[in-house]
This record gives structure tokens, sequence and C-alpha cells, in this order.
């Protein structure tokens, strides 16, 4: 691998830019690869198959662009494919479904998690069964959220509908008196403040966007994936998108800054695991 080589990392959306805030803060000088597959948001209602060959297709994109290693910013996806990802790419690939876990097995004290996510991820039930592998004396209550990608999605993750739905999901994880909370959607970090509003100071929340990075972190530091010489300079990030281009940087820009969100190129991956190559469709000037 050379040492100029980017970390890849993808998502439904704009969800996975929590993952990529948290690159940019541990791991300043390197560069990111980012694909948002916003031309299928929200995938929680979509069907297995469909989700695994989005992922695959995605995922050969990353590696084909020359990604070292690649992040699953998407629960949904982590929960559904990760395996067979990890099996199929010569690249390491880390999936945000078990440090989420891990760290709620970590803190939680009365043995009671809850878990939001998308329908997909609640239907495959990877927390649940990653923590119960863990600890099987924790009780995990799941609630899926079928309206809040949407919300993040459309810019409105601290509106009045925000806040409403966080009522309606949250209620029967407080009804469990859940003490630990696993945001199980890599958008869900966007919806804080209206998730606060109903759960107050007292309920651990978890965004496994920092322990994802960790991991990536260590495979750095054990020299399995070379760290970015900083002589190549200022890091330049990519942002690729299957939909809407001015979209995605309308409702990005200001959850991670503007300045970052310069290099923007809708793509189509249409045939890309039969060897077509990406079409371009459109860039940011």
């Amino acid at each position: 691998m050379r040492r100029c080589q980017p970390i890849g990392l993808f998502d439904s959306g704009v969800g996975g830019l929590t993952v990529a805030q948290e690159i940019f803060r541990q791991l300043p000088h390197e560069e990111i690869l980012y694909y948002a597959d916003t031309a299928h948001v929200p995938y929680g209602p979509r069907p297995a198959e469909e989700l695994i060959h989005f992922a695959t297709e995605i995922t050969a994109f990353l590696v084909s662009q020359g990604a070292k290693m690649i992040l699953v910013a998407c629960n949904t996806s982590s929960s559904l494919a990760l395996q067979m990802l990890q099996e199929r790419f010569p690249v390491p690939i880390i999936g945000v479904v078990d440090p989420g876990a891990q760290e709620a097995v970590r803190i939680t004290q009365n043995g009671r998690v809850g878990v939001l996510a998308t329908e997909a991820t609640i239907r495959k039930g990877a927390h649940s069964m990653r923590i119960q592998e863990l600890d099987r004396s924790i009780q995990v209550i799941g609630q899926a959220c079928p309206r809040y990608v949407p919300l993040v999605e459309s810019g409105q993750y601290l509106s009045a509908e925000a806040e409403q739905a966080s009522r309606l999901y949250l209620q029967p994880l407080m009804d469990a008196s859940v003490d630990t909370i696993i945001l199980g959607c890599t958008h869900y970090p966007y919806l804080e403040p209206s998730i606060r509003k109903v759960i107050g100071d007292n309920i651990h929340l978890i965004d496994p966007a920092r322990q994802t990075v960790a991991r990536g972190i260590a495979l750095i530091e054990s020299g399995l994936v070379p760290a970015r010489d900083s002589r190549y300079g200022k890091p330049c990030h990519r942002y690729y998108v299957s939909g809407d281009l001015q979209a995605f940087r309308q409702v990005g820009g200001p959850l991670i800054g503007m300045h970052l969100l310069t290099d923007i190129r809708q793509v189509s991956l249409h045939g890309i695991l039969d060897g077509a190559a990406p079409q371009l469709i459109s860039a940011t000037a």
C-alpha cells in the first residue's frame, strides 16, 4: 500500500459524516473517500438482498479508487453485509455495530440497553445478538425509527417534527428503564438535541463513531495499514454521491463545515461488479 491512500467510508446519506468528523478529529493528516448512496436513502425499509448488493457495489468502487481500509459508516450495511464484505475484498473493513455493542456492555449499570435503529437493522437484530454474545444477562430493547433518517436528510434534525418523533420512539425505552441507548444509525447523533429533551441527562447515549475510528487507528498503529505521510501536504477529501449532488452539499455542509465539501462528484456504479467503470454524472465546480 502507498502512504497517500485514503480511508474509504460509506453510508446511505449524510449520517456517515458523523464518522468522518471523528476521522478529522482523531486522524487529521488522513484523507477520506466518502460515498453517500443518496439515490437509495433511506435504507431501512429496503429488503436485505438489495442492501447487500448496494454495499458490495460501493465497496468495490472505494477499493477501485485506492481506499486502504474501509469504515462501513452505516449500521444497516454493517448489520447485513459486513462479514461478506470482509471475505470478498482485500482491504481491512470495519463496521459500526460491534463498537457500539461493546461500549454498551461496558457502561450499562442496570443491564438494560436500548437500541435506536432503522427497520432493517432492528429486523436483523445485530446489536442484540452481539450484546448477548458478550453478556447474556443484559436485556436489549430495540426500537425502529423510520422517521429519523428522512428528517436528517431533509435538514430537519432540529425541528419540532424531530422532537415529536423522539417522544414516540423513546417512550418504550424509558418504560423499560434503560440506562444506556445505542444510536444504532450514524444519522442519529444529529438528533441528539431532541433525544436529550425527552430522556434528560441521566441515560447514556452511545455514538459508535469514536470507537469505530479507534479501531482504524489501531490498524494504523499496528502497521497493517500505512499512515498517510504528512509530506504529501494538506489532506484533500473527496465525496461521491449516487443522487443529487447539491442536496447532499446543502444538508452536509452545515453538519461538517461547507469548506470540507469542496469536491463532490455524482457517479453511477451500475455494472461495476461486472467490470464496468463508474460513470461521472456531475461534479462541483
